[in-house]
């Protein structure tokens, strides 16, 4: 067999974008819309739900992502919602694209209780004199953690809890369902856990799992490491083939899927997957990203990781695999349904964030120009 030729320059012109059932892929391509000049793409993901009983909300963080996009959704529906952090970060802070009146009366409503979770009997006290009736557990890691909240809270009626779909085993077969094996091994072993401990205790729970979550406010380098690249005019370094299929999902479409398990009957000790509807190659999401920010078509070159020595360093920000799940139970049992296609979702990202000056890490380029510079010398 061929050994894999390392860094060679890429040709194939693809955004490989692909449909949740792969059969049914037409080999459509997107590159000809490739512009340098950006396009101005619609207001979508307005934060508007219907209305519901009004409930007493606590929520485990909530002012880094999720729980930002979260809290709002919960409060404009009339509940009230205590957050629960550290308070080492501002309770409140106005979003890109959010108007003085919206902030105002979200910044005038939303309640704080300062505190470490990981203080079990502090835990215990504080949310016994509250009474909350629902748990929104967005930063929970343990299951040791989860442990005094339902302790405290002996007539809750709801927990939600942010779970990762990285539980799952790594397999041949795709995409995931929250019926697949999942692998106790797993970095994400501890939301395992939890899922487990929260079974166990017979409480109303229910369990969303996520894929690669991006957005504005994204604290983790998902379509900010491509930004800052196409920003820099750089080529974008991709392990192997680089036609690897992911999935993205936007943070404003996770937190309607949080909002619509809420009192939820069908989603009582339920698991849910959500995601993007389409599964994308690493190729297809880097011209992706440029084609959202308005950025020419980039030069990809594909680099064999096994010949590199990156230290502690991260060279790409996804696993070097096949990784992505089916949302149709989500889909069907909850009629949730994510808003955003990935192009979009990548403009709203782009126009609300990093293109406006605001990012959470600095440029870090070191891992490419080792791989550029080998590119090079293969080249001469």
């Amino acid at each position: 067999m061929a050994r894999l030729v390392a860094l060679q320059q890429q040709t194939q012109p693809s955004l490989s974008l692909l449909p949740s059932s792969l059969s049914d892929f037409s080999g459509t391509r997107l590159h000809s819309q490739v512009q340098c000049k950006r396009r101005v793409w619609k207001t979508k993901g307005a934060l508007q739900v219907s209305a519901s009983s009004s409930k007493n909300i606590l929520i485990m963080g909530g002012t880094r992502f999720i729980g930002v996009f979260l809290s709002r959704l919960l409060v404009k529906e009339g509940h009230q919602v205590t957050l629960f952090t550290r308070g080492k970060a501002p309770i409140s802070q106005q979003l890109p694209g959010e108007s003085d009146q919206d902030y105002a009366e979200f910044s005038s409503k939303i309640l704080h209780l300062k505190g470490d979770r990981k203080d079990s009997e502090f835990v215990k006290t504080s949310l016994a004199a509250k009474g909350f009736d629902v748990v929104y557990d967005i930063n929970g890691r343990e299951a040791v953690e989860v442990e005094p909240i339902l302790d405290a809270l002996p007539k809750l009626e709801q927990f939600i809890y942010c779970s990762s779909a990285g539980v799952y085993l790594k397999s041949d077969l795709l995409p995931h369902s929250e019926k697949d094996a999942v692998d106790p091994k797993s970095r994400h072993k501890g939301k395992l856990e939890t899922e487990s401990f929260l079974e166990s205790r017979g409480v109303n729970w229910t369990s969303i799992r996520p894929v690669y979550i991006y957005g504005p406010l994204n604290y983790n380098p998902v379509e900010e490491w491509f930004f800052h690249r196409l920003k820099a005019g750089r080529p974008i370094p991709i392990p192997n083939s680089g036609i690897q299929i992911t999935q993205l999902g936007h943070v404003k479409d996770l937190a309607k899927a949080f909002i619509q398990v809420l009192g939820n009957e069908k989603a009582s000790q339920q698991v849910f997957n959500i995601s993007g509807e389409k599964y994308v190659s690493f190729d297809g999401l880097a011209k992706a990203c440029a084609k959202a920010a308005g950025f020419p078509e980039p030069e990809i070159v594909h680099y064999n990781p096994k010949e590199f020595d990156f230290g502690k360093k991260k060279a790409f920000p996804f696993r070097d695999q096949h990784f992505f799940a089916s949302i149709d139970k989500a889909k069907h049992v909850l009629g949730w349904e994510p808003e955003f296609d990935l192009v979009e979702g990548l403009a709203d990202s782009y126009n609300l964030d990093f293109g406006r000056g605001t990012y959470r890490k600095e440029a870090d380029f070191s891992t490419d120009d080792l791989i550029l510079g080998k590119s090079l010398v293969l080249q001469a």
